[in-house]
C-alpha cells in the first residue's frame, strides 16, 4: 500500500481562507510559557516523561535506564518497575493506568498496568520481537474503547497492534496492520478524540495520519521544515491536547504550537525555551487555565515543568456512531486488490442452519460460504460484480433456487441454479445485455411468480429482463429501460410494495415502480449529504412483521445507514462494523456490497444476519472478505423496535 500525500487546497478561495485564518491568529495574543526546574532528588537519567492520566492527578510517569517510575509532583519516587526502558505513553485502564514503553534489555515493546493507589505494577505484556529496530511507540484508544499501540521503526516501518479492550489489557497482542511511515521517524502521539496519529520526520516536518484501524493510509502535513514551513532545524518530540499539537525543535530550542484549520494545520505560535540547550522529551495536558507541560533538556538531563496559557478552541468532531461487531467472517478471497464485492444470502428451505452466503470475486467468479465463513464452493466463471438470489425458479421441469450475477467480462447476466436440498451451485446459463459496462444487478419476484432482473451500467442505464426457462434453457426478455444521470450500482427490490430502490453513487437513493408495465418515474429517498456519504454502494431490505428497513452502505465514511423502507423513509440511524477484540475479527470499511435477511438462521442469527463486504482486511492483513453480523446487535445499537 502506498502512502498518499494530501496537501492543502490550492484554489483561490482556499488560499484566501488560509490567509484570513493566519491573519486572525497573528492578531491574537501570543501564548506565554512559564518554565521552572523540576526537582528529582534521585538524579536518575529519565529519558521520557508523562502525566498520570486523569484531570485531578498530580503524579507523573517516567522511563529510564533504571526502570519505569511513578513520581509525585516534586519528582520523588513512589514506585518503580525494574528494568531498562526508553520512551513512554499511557492511557487510563479502568481504575488503573496502562503504560507503554520499550524494554531495552529485551528489545521489545512492552505494556504494563499500574495501580496508582496501591502503587503496584502488573505483569508486563510484551509484543513479539520485530524484524526492524523500534524507535518509538504511542497508545491510542478508539471510539469503541479498543486499545492499540503504534510502533515507529527504522526505514519507514510502522505497525498498529491491538492490546486491550475496555478496561482490560489483552492476554496477547494482535498485529492489526502495517503502516508506512517516514524513513527517519522517531516518535509519535495520538489525539484520541480526533483519531489522528502524529509522527515526526526529523529533517522534513510533522505529519498527521488517520489512527483508526480501518482508515485509509493517507498523511497530511502539520508543519514543514523551512523554506516550506516554520521549522528551523529539526522536527522533534510531539505532544497532543484536544484541539492542538505541540512540537519541539531541539536544535533551535523552540516549542511550536499548531491548531487545525479545516483539513490543514495552522501555526499558532513559536516560543523560545531560554535556558534549555536541547529539549527532547515533551508531555502536555490541558488544565482549566491552559496547558501543563513537562520537558527534559538532553544537554544536561535536567527536567522542567510549566504552564502554557493557551486554550485551543474546540474542534468540531464527527459524530461517534454506534459500533457492532462481526462474530464470523469469510475466508479471504483468492485474488489480490479490489476483488470481493457483493454478497447474497441463500436460505435453506427446511434447515436454516445449512444456509449459505454467496459472494462475488470480481477477478474470479462466484463463491459460496457456510454460516461460519468456510469456503464451500467456487465457480471461476469470470469477473462477477453483483449477485442476488430468489427461490422457486422453474428450470424446465425442475424447481430450483436461482442466483444471478452481473458478468463484467461479457456484459451479461450469469445464472446459477441452487440445489434446494444441499445448496450446491451449478452454472445454469447466460443472458446477454446491451449494456456497454455492466455493473449492478438485483432481482424482483412479484406475487405472480415471474422473475425479473434489473441490470445497470456505468453510464446510468437500467435494463429490466423477464427471466424464464420453460424448456430448461434460461432466456431473458428485455421489458423496460430507464436511466439515471450518473453511475449507479446497488439496487434492491421490495416485492411487498413492488418498488425498486436504486443507488446513484454520488447523488443518493431513488425509488421507482418495479413493475415492467409502469412508468419509471424516479422519486428521491435520500440524498448524499449527512448522514449518507458518497459513494452510495450496496443496499438491502430487512423485512419482518411490519419492521421494514432499507440498509445502505455509506462508503464515504465507512458506515451503514438504516431507513424505514416506506415513505417518508425516516432515517433510523447509522452504525459501523467495528473490531471484535475477543474473536480477533477486524472491522469493515470501504464496503461495496451488503445483504441482510430477517430469517431465523439459528443461534446468534435468530433475528437474522447482515453480511458486508470488507474492503480493507486487517488483523491480519489479507485479501478482502465478508463480515457476518447478527441483526440483533444492529437493532440493539440503533434502538430499533
Amino acid at each position: 500500500m502506498n502512502t498518499m500525500l494530501s496537501l492543502p487546497k490550492c484554489g483561490l478561495l482556499a488560499m484566501l481562507i488560509s490567509l484570513a485564518s493566519a491573519a486572525a491568529l497573528a492578531a491574537s495574543p501570543t501564548p506565554k510559557l512559564k518554565l521552572q526546574p523540576w526537582s528529582h532528588p534521585q538524579q536518575l537519567s529519565f529519558n521520557a516523561l508523562g502525566f498520570l492520566p486523569g484531570a485531578a492527578t498530580t503524579e507523573r510517569l517516567a522511563s529510564a535506564r533504571e526502570g519505569l517510575f511513578l513520581l509525585d509532583e516534586q519528582g520523588r519516587e513512589l514506585t518503580r518497575l525494574e528494568g531498562a526502558f526508553d520512551g513512554l505513553d499511557s492511557r487510563a485502564l479502568g481504575a488503573n493506568v496502562l503504560v507503554a514503553s520499550l524494554d531495552n534489555t529485551r528489545q521489545q515493546a512492552t505494556l504494563v498496568s499500574l495501580d496508582p493507589k496501591k502503587r503496584q505494577w502488573g505483569r508486563p505484556l510484551y509484543l513479539p520481537p520485530r524484524d526492524f529496530p523500534v524507535n518509538g511507540l504511542c497508545l491510542y484508544r478508539d471510539e469503541a474503547s479498543n486499545l492499540f499501540v503504534f510502533l515507529v521503526g527504522e526505514e519507514g516501518k510502522g505497525e498498529q497492534w491491538l492490546v486491550g479492550a475496555g478496561e482490560h489489557l489483552s492476554a496477547t497482542a494482535q498485529r492489526v496492520r502495517g503502516l508506512p511511515l517516514p524513513p527517519d521517524a522517531k516518535t509519535c502521539q495520538v489525539q484520541d478524540d480526533s483519531q489522528q496519529l502524529f509522527v515526526n520526520e526529523e529533517r522534513v516536518g510533522w505529519w498527521s495520519y488517520p489512527a483508526s484501524s480501518e482508515a485509509e493510509t493517507v498523511r497530511v502535513p502539520v508543519a514543514m521544515h523551512a523554506p516550506f514551513g516554520d521549522i528551523q532545524h529539526t522536527a522533534g518530540a510531539l505532544a497532543t491536547v484536544s484541539g492542538g499539537v505541540l512540537g519541539l525543535d531541539p536544535k533551535a530550542a523552540q516549542l511550536h504550537l499548531y491548531q487545525p484549520d479545516g483539513e490543514t494545520w495552522t501555526p499558532r505560535a513559536k516560543l523560545s525555551l531560554p535556558g534549555l540547550k536541547e529539549p527532547e522529551s515533551l508531555a502536555a495536558r490541558r488544565t482549566k487555565t491552559g496547558i501543563e507541560v513537562l520537558l527534559r533538556d538532553d544537554d544536561d538531563g535536567r527536567l522542567y515543568q510549566g504552564e502554557l496559557d493557551w486554550q485551543p478552541s474546540p474542534v468540531p468532531l464527527a459524530p461517534v456512531l454506534p459500533s457492532v461487531a462481526a462474530i464470523a467472517q469469510s475466508e479471504p478471497v483468492a485474488r489480490q486488490g479490489d476483488a470481493a464485492d457483493d454478497p447474497a444470502i441463500w436460505v435453506h428451505p427446511t434447515t436454516p442452519g445449512l444456509s449459505r452466503v454467496l459472494g462475488t470475486n470480481k477477478k474470479q467468479g462466484l463463491l459460496a460460504y457456510d454460516l461460519q465463513g468456510k469456503l464451500l464452493q467456487e465457480l471461476p466463471v469470470g469477473r462477477l460484480n453483483n449477485v442476488d438470489v430468489r427461490a422457486n425458479f422453474k428450470l424446465g421441469t425442475q424447481t430450483v433456487d436461482l442466483a444471478v450475477a452481473s458478468n463484467r467480462d461479457r456484459n451479461s447476466l450469469s445464472l446459477f441454479s441452487i440445489d434446494r436440498a444441499n445448496g450446491e451451485l451449478r452454472e445454469a446459463g447466460e443472458i446477454a445485455t446491451s449494456l456497454q459496462e455492466i455493473y449492478g444487478i438485483c432481482l424482483f419476484q412479484p406475487a405472480d411468480g415471474e422473475l425479473y432482473a434489473f441490470a445497470n451500467g456505468k453510464d446510468g442505464r437500467f435494463e429490466q429482463y423477464r427471466l424464464s426457462a420453460p424448456d430448461g434453457l434460461v432466456q431473458g426478455q428485455l421489458v423496460r429501460q430507464f436511466s439515471v444521470a450518473s453511475q449507479p450500482e446497488g439496487c434492491v427490490a421490495d416485492e411487498q410494495r413492488q418498488r425498486l430502490f436504486l443507488g446513484e453513487e454520488d447523488v443518493g437513493v431513488w425509488a421507482v415502480d418495479a413493475r415492467a408495465d409502469q412508468p419509471a418515474t424516479l422519486s428521491a429517498v435520500i440524498k448524499v449529504g449527512p448522514p449518507l456519504h458518497a459513494d452510495v454502494e450496496g443496499m438491502a431490505l430487512y423485512q419482518a412483521k411490519g419492521r421494514d428497513y432499507l440498509v445502505i452502505s455509506s462508503q464515504g465514511n465507512d458506515s451503514y445507514l438504516v431507513l424505514d423502507a416506506e415513505p417518508p423513509f425516516a432515517v433510523r440511524g447509522a452504525f459501523r462494523v467495528g473490531l471484535n477484540a475477543t474473536a480477533g475479527i477486524d472491522g469493515a470499511s470501504e464496503t461495496d456490497g451488503l445483504e441482510v435477511t430477517s430469517v431465523n438462521l439459528g443461534g446468534l442469527w435468530s433475528q437474522g444476519m447482515l453480511v458486508v463486504q470488507d474492503g480493507r482486511k486487517r488483523m491480519p492483513e489479507q485479501t478482502q472478505n465478508f463480515k457476518f453480523v447478527p441483526w440483533a446487535d444492529v437493532a440493539k445499537a440503533l434502538h430499533l423496535p
